[in-house]
């Protein structure tokens, strides 16, 4: 089964654009480890939120 076009617009409720936000960051930041581990490689993830808080990843040493 295929699934359709999502159509892709900005959320008007700040709360819930958080919300949504921090989830798929989070699990970014832990596929950029998983990978650094998985291919012995050097990763680096970094993401600024609309307030300019900074997350950041790296293997680097």
């Amino acid at each position: 089964m295929v699934r359709g076009k999502v159509e892709l617009r900005k959320m008007e409720n700040a709360a819930s654009r958080q919300v949504t936000f921090s989830k798929p960051k989070y699990g970014l930041l832990k596929k950029a480890h998983v990978m650094s581990v998985s291919c012995d490689g050097e990763v680096a993830v970094i993401v600024f939120s609309r307030r300019g808080k900074l997350s950041e990843f790296s293997n680097h040493e």
